[in-house]
């Protein structure tokens, strides 16, 4: 396997901190530059901790050049920033009926493919309904369908709830969808090694960095029961392929309602382990 290991040697410094990061121990220093162990080389999961550890820039792989990645010196949030965005993150449930620019939904997917996925897989399909007439279309499909499965009495059980919801619907209050002009859905391979907690962890990075941009969202719990439970097919019909395990989905948009301080939660429940005796 070529995993494009070069070595600009007039920055390489010897210092062997890609050597000691490398997870899967595929690099080694000869004569104080890094190469590839050959026999190992299978065994990359392409994470690129050694282009980013590197202190000079001197180490490319799988082709990507250092100077098209960020410098974090000097450009990462303060912590008390970040405890801001955590703490004053809400599920948004009032939007404003406008589509977001396609260039900035594309651009908040790409930056939370960046969360980590188990083994580095990166088998993540991030479907979306980036168009608010798109989105418009769907609601009324499902919320059609839902009514021949009420009518039909093929409600599962326990999902009697849904009556409610379209009951609300018919009276024009969108339970369901919220009005949302657009919709996320995360899905990964079942046969990959974490299939759900990858793709929750992708939309918690989308939530955060949408946060940050004055995009709302919302964690659609009744979505993603209706499309794992009462309209399954229709998976399927949004381009989802059938080995693919639908982690959740999120509604976002614009949000027509504005939020102005953070929550007061002091109710934090700690489990402290203590391994000693005595």
């Amino acid at each position: 396997m070529d995993l494009q290991l070069n070595i600009e040697e007039t920055l390489c410094i010897g210092c062997g901190e890609c050597v000691t990061d490398c997870p899967y121990a595929i690099l080694a220093l000869e004569n104080d530059l890094p190469v590839v162990l050959l026999d190992k080389a299978e065994q990359c999961i392409g994470c690129q901790h050694c282009l980013t550890i590197c202190p000079t820039g001197a180490l490319s792989i799988l082709g990507k050049d250092p100077a098209r990645s960020r410098p974090l010196k000097d450009n990462l949030p303060e912590a008390e920033q970040m405890e801001t965005l955590i703490k004053g993150r809400r599920s948004v449930r009032r939007y404003k009926k406008e589509s977001l620019p396609k260039a900035t939904i594309d651009h908040l997917i790409q930056v939370a493919a960046h969360g980590p996925t188990g083994v580095n897989n990166r088998g993540l399909l991030f479907t979306v309904l980036d168009r608010a007439e798109d989105m418009e279309q769907f609601r009324q499909m499902v919320m059609g369908q839902i009514e021949q499965q009420i009518k039909g009495n093929h409600l599962p059980q326990g999902f009697d709830f849904f009556k409610a919801i379209f009951r609300s619907w018919t009276q024009g209050n969108d339970i369901l969808f919220r009005g949302a002009p657009h919709l996320l859905l995360v899905s990964s391979p079942a046969s990959g090694p974490t299939p759900v907690p990858d793709s929750l962890i992708a939309l918690s990075y989308f939530e955060l960095y949408a946060q940050s941009m004055d995009i709302g969202t919302l964690w659609n719990g009744f979505v993603y029961l209706t499309l794992t439970h009462i309209l399954p097919e229709l998976v399927g019909e949004l381009g989802i392929p059938a080995d693919h395990t639908l982690g959740y989905a999120m509604s976002f948009g614009r949000p027509a309602v504005r939020y102005h301080r953070t929550v007061q939660r002091e109710d934090v429940q700690i489990n402290r382990v203590r391994m000693t005796t005595g």
